[in-house]
């Protein structure tokens, strides 16, 4: 991956084909009960700032899952493809929805603590729990 360049991905029927700049060639795993109710797993992000552009948005969902995120997916095949804050901001987009996943070295695991005790990465990742990520994504309301 050369840094800077914009990556083409799609779901997986292909009506929502997309382009996005990764801000690095890292992944970060998400094991919320959402993320992993929406995805049927773990999620796996590739942070591509506020760069996602998607060809056509006629098959575009988006489900507000929060006070501030929103998620992103096909409404063709069911493909979970961003979780992006409301504004469009701090776009995470599903690593697997890129043409060429294997790029990305796994970096973070968030919501630790939620995490089943059924599956375990051997990835040496830093480990952050429900508070750290709350505290990290939440908007300041103060």
């Amino acid at each position: 991956m050369t840094p800077g360049s914009p990556l083409s991905g799609s779901c997986l029927c292909g009506a929502c084909r997309f382009t996005a700049t990764p801000v690095g060639p890292f992944a970060n795993v998400c094991h919320c009960a959402m993320c992993r109710r929406w995805t049927g797993g773990m999620y796996m992000a590739v942070d591509c700032g506020s760069s996602v552009r998607f060809a056509d948005t006629d098959a575009l969902g988006s489900y507000k899952g929060s006070e501030w995120g929103e998620r992103l997916f096909c409404t063709v095949c069911g493909s979970s493809l961003v979780w992006q804050m409301q504004d469009g901001t701090g776009q995470g987009v599903s690593m697997h929805a890129f043409d060429d996943p294997a790029q990305f070295a796994l970096k973070n695991q968030w919501f630790i603590d939620k995490k089943p005790d059924n599956y375990a990465l051997v990835n040496d990742t830093r480990c952050l729990t429900e508070a750290e990520c709350i505290a990290m994504f939440a908007p300041d309301t103060g």
